[in-house]
């Protein structure tokens, strides 16, 4: 271990140095052989990173071009360069080899672009060129590119660059995952192709340099020996490309020091190994680990509430967390009826921060999925709170929404031209641009709108094959359309139309994260119909949702997932959607077992660990997915918060415990998972009364009496007409029965739709 000699006189001291805690500072000064900096959320990790880069520059223990700091993001490397800058001056300008990864393999790349067959001068290819000529090789071969897309096999080529995967490592299985078996040989056909346009995609840029290093013993070696110092930031979230790209870098000298926390490792659908920094001392022997634990921006109930969910994860390379701050408020676990009474409660507590004279700059909601976002920004609207998106678009902006709103619009009103040009090709109907411009031509020339004169062009010569025989079709159905709309309920119309569109199959087809986000939300938006009355009134609830903006500058509440918010903090932080099912993710346990759970539980972690001084953890009893009002049991991760960290209230009236699921009741509480029901602990609903979690709540404001209902088979007790009782609402006659949902005229509350198991007969 190097380090500089302590002085008793604190001005001798190097700036860098100044106000370091005592881990902080071992990470700063050990700099000889590998290191593994261990950085809770919060522990200030960034400035011991920076102070260490500050140390190996000031001490000239390497010069700044001997020095290899590589970092995730373009944002992280901007300030590193720029903290470092404040530190030892204008010596940060020699630092060449600071930047992201695939910034700094395109710069080794143009070095050594020859020993792959491209030239120096190669272009790097952005998604939409990638896509272009994937599509181009896959109708080559004869492949229904409907029924296997492009952006499956891009993305399963990026899949297999970030695991260092190039044509002759894909075996006949990997192969399988793409158009029978032909996935490989694609995959050879694509990169031949990139070398002939002298080009690579984003994933080559490791690859390639990863080949070099392998396979040319004289680059690697000179790589070696430029870099004395190796530094990598955020290391829990390398892929298997990044993590092969360092271990052969850092063979000779063994200077690496790498930084991060695996219990915020949370990106593994981007190729991210949380393995990679679990063997580090393995892959280094006789590493040093260094802990960073104590933390400067959580309250110490916030701390332990997050370290309290996280310590039911396994394989974890352990720490603990501490504060000197005041204790603050217990994180707050609130039980709400339903969706839209957990948007309405988010809105009053911001409210009571607004008027507390906090900043809404300082407030966020936390989704979990981004068709989340709809119920919230629905209320805000209604209420005036202004609020921003962050890592997204707005939930009638993203471009599923629109598509979709676009074929509403024009079964809502033929002569909607800009709303036809949208959907006359989408999905793709083999219409070219020609034959578009026809249809255009002969709108204007008789002044018609672009429906009319579609389905005018269709008894002329002007479009000929299968260009006339998907226009036909397409008229068609938004003619059925039409007439549907006169006496089809307006949200089972938009089931329909987006079916028998092809809308909803092209993004089945994709088998993506990102597709299946997309089908969620087109979900939530048949889900949002249903709560007006036509569908005339709903666009035009759209129209003037699109059109509250609010000025950009002033203060605004943000609504982003729990993916986006990492690395950021706020004093106040909503954490919503706590339920089985959604948090943890349902797909994710299904395709996933053990190990999603434990990353689904890491972005509880990374959740909770968001907020400096009140987090509100929120979770409702029932919730309308795809239609269909189910029953939720409150998230897994709830039971495990320690109850001396929390305060708990449920605002419910009337039914079953929130507290019912009893999560301890397994020897083996991941025994579902594991034989891979994906269901996890206490899937099984408890029923009677009192039944509660293992942890008990700190304090519960309000319980429930009768067991939740699960399924949909209703009450042989009840009637039409029925005068029945509701605990919340008061007395109504039931109007209307599917099922176990009720809707129930209430004497004070107006129609109202239950659940039955939560009514008495009166």
């Amino acid at each position: 271990m190097n380090q500089i000699a302590h002085s008793s006189d604190a001005q001798a001291e190097p700036p860098y140095l100044r106000g370091l805690n005592p881990p902080q500072r071992e990470a700063v000064l050990t700099t000889d052989g590998p290191v593994l900096i261990i950085a809770g959320a919060g522990t200030g990790k960034t400035a011991a990173l920076t102070a260490r880069l500050a140390h190996l520059i000031f001490t000239k223990k390497a010069w700044p071009s001997e020095i290899l700091s590589v970092t995730f993001t373009n944002k992280a490397a901007r300030e590193m360069r720029e903290r470092v800058g404040r530190l030892v001056g204008d010596a940060v300008e020699g630092m060449p080899w600071l930047g992201t990864f695939h910034a700094i393999a395109a710069k080794m790349l143009r070095r050594h672009a020859e020993l792959v067959g491209l030239q120096s001068n190669f272009t790097i290819l952005d998604t939409d060129d990638q896509l272009r000529l994937l599509k181009q090789l896959i109708l080559a071969a004869d492949i229904d590119e409907k029924r296997f897309p492009t952006r499956s096999l891009a993305g399963l080529i990026d899949q297999w660059k970030n695991k260092g995967l190039v044509p002759a490592d894909i075996d006949a299985g990997e192969s399988e995952r793409y158009a029978n078996g032909r996935g490989g040989e694609l995959y050879q056909q694509y990169q031949a192709r990139l070398i002939a346009l002298n080009a690579c995609d984003f994933g080559d840029l490791l690859l390639h340099m990863l080949v070099i290093l392998k396979t040319h013993r004289d680059v690697l070696a000179q790589y070696q020996q430029r870099f004395k110092y190796i530094m990598v930031d955020e290391y829990q979230d390398t892929n298997s490309s990044q993590y092969l790209w360092l271990r052969l870098l850092a063979q000779e000298r063994k200077n690496i020091a790498c930084v991060g926390d695996d219990d915020q490792s949370i990106y593994s659908w981007r190729g991210a190994q949380v393995e990679n920094i679990l063997k580090f001392e393995r892959d280094f022997p006789g590493a040093k680990v260094i802990r960073l634990e104590q933390n400067y921006r959580s309250t110490p109930h916030i701390l332990g509430a997050a370290s309290g969910v996280i310590a039911n994860n396994g394989g974890r390379l352990g720490k603990q967390l501490w504060t000197e701050r005041d204790v603050g408020e217990k994180v707050k676990v609130i039980g709400v009826w339903d969706g839209p009474e957990e948007a309405r409660r988010v809105g009053e507590e911001i409210d009571i921060v607004r008027r507390s004279g906090k900043s809404l700059d300082e407030v966020a909601i936390l989704v979990r999925a981004q068709h989340q976002t709809r119920e919230f920004e629905d209320r805000f609207i209604a209420i005036g709170m202004p609020y921003k998106i962050v890592g997204g678009f707005r939930f009638y902006e993203r471009a599923e929404i629109r598509d979709a709103l676009a074929y509403l619009r024009v079964v809502n009103q033929p002569a909607d031209d800009l709303a036809f040009e949208r959907i006359v090709n989408v999905p793709k109907r083999g219409l070219g641009d020609k034959a578009v411009a026809r249809i255009y031509q002969l709108a204007r020339a008789t002044g018609t709108p672009l429906t009319t004169a579609a389905a005018r062009i269709l008894d002329t010569d002007e479009l000929t094959g299968a260009a006339k025989k998907s226009l036909g079709r397409l008229v068609g159905d938004i003619a059925r359309w039409r007439d549907m709309a006169t006496s089809l309920p307006h949200a089972e119309l938009a089931r329909q139309l987006l079916d028998e569109s092809g809308y909803t199959a092209m993004y089945q087809a994709e088998k993506s994260v990102e597709a299946t986000g997309r089908l969620e939300n087109l979900s939530e938006l048949v889900r949002a119909m249903e709560e007006y009355d036509s569908l005339g009134a709903f666009l035009e609830h759209v129209s003037l949702v699109m059109d509250n903006e609010g000025g950009a500058q002033d203060p605004q509440v943000t609504i982003m997932t729990i993916h986006a918010a990492k690395g950021l903090e706020y004093d106040t932080v909503f954490l919503v959607g706590w339920e089985e099912g959604l948090f943890p993710s349902q797909r994710s346990l299904d395709e996933g077992g053990v190990k999603s759970l434990e990353e689904e539980r890491r972005l509880a972690y990374v959740a909770i660990t968001r907020a400096r001084r009140l987090a509100v953890i929120i979770h409702a009893a029932n919730r309308r997915i795809y239609g269909q009002w189910n029953s939720s049991i409150p998230s897994r991760f709830v039971a495990e918060l320690p109850p001396e960290h929390i305060d708990t209230e449920t605002t419910m009236s009337g039914g079953a415990s929130l507290w019912q699921a009893n999560w301890s009741d397994r020897a083996d509480p991941f025994a579902d998972v594991a034989r891979g029901t994906g269901r996890g602990p206490g899937w099984q609903r408890a029923s009677g009364t009192g039944s509660t979690f293992s942890t008990k709540p700190a304090r519960v404001v309000e319980s429930r009496s009768s067991a939740i209902s699960l399924g949909n088979k209703g009450r042989d007790d009840l009637s039409l007409g029925m005068r029945v009782f509701h605990q919340k609402f008061g007395y109504g006659t039931i109007a209307e029965i599917e099922g176990n949902k009720l809707e129930i005229d209430f004497e004070q509350s107006g129609r109202k739709r239950v659940m039955d198991s939560f009514v008495t007969i009166g």
